[in-house]
């Protein structure tokens, strides 16, 4: 019994503190660019075809050069079941799952996110995104 009281606490105060968080961590979506400031997402819509709960939609136009880039790309995050199968679908690694978990709201239309909203969360957590997916792209 005395030997507790030396001891560090298992627990941390949280809302002030935080713990560490994974490089697997699957939070909030982000759409990532490219270095030049181009989107990544090519528009090939395979996070939407393997997305279990259907909550991923996605418009896309033909450029004049041929490439195809989304004009709608929007997330419902009321049902998202976050198991990740739209991270690893994506050839370019423009749909990720970001570093944050306290995103709750007020209404069910806040959880609705379009492309302006996942690109704001992707130019915010860029450097830890790319240092999260560098980290494990042995295991991909």
């Amino acid at each position: 019994m005395l030997g507790h009281v030396f001891m560090e606490p298992a627990t941390i105060n949280y809302p002030f503190e935080k713990g560490p968080l994974s490089s697997r961590f699957r939070g909030e979506h982000a759409l990532r660019r490219y270095p030049s400031g181009e989107e990544r997402c090519i528009a090939c819509k395979l996070c939407e075809a393997i997305c279990p709960a259907q909550a991923i939609t996605i418009e896309a136009e033909t450029r004049p050069d041929g490439s195809r880039r989304t004009t709608r790309y929007d997330i419902d995050m009321h049902k998202c079941i976050y198991c990740g199968l739209c991270q690893e679908a994506c050839p370019v690694d423009a749909i990720v799952e970001g570093p944050n978990f306290e995103f709750s709201t007020e209404t069910h239309e806040e959880l609705i996110y379009n492309k302006e909203k996942l690109l704001t969360n992707g130019d915010r957590w860029e450097p830890e995104l790319a240092a999260n997916i560098q980290a494990e792209y042995l295991y991909r």
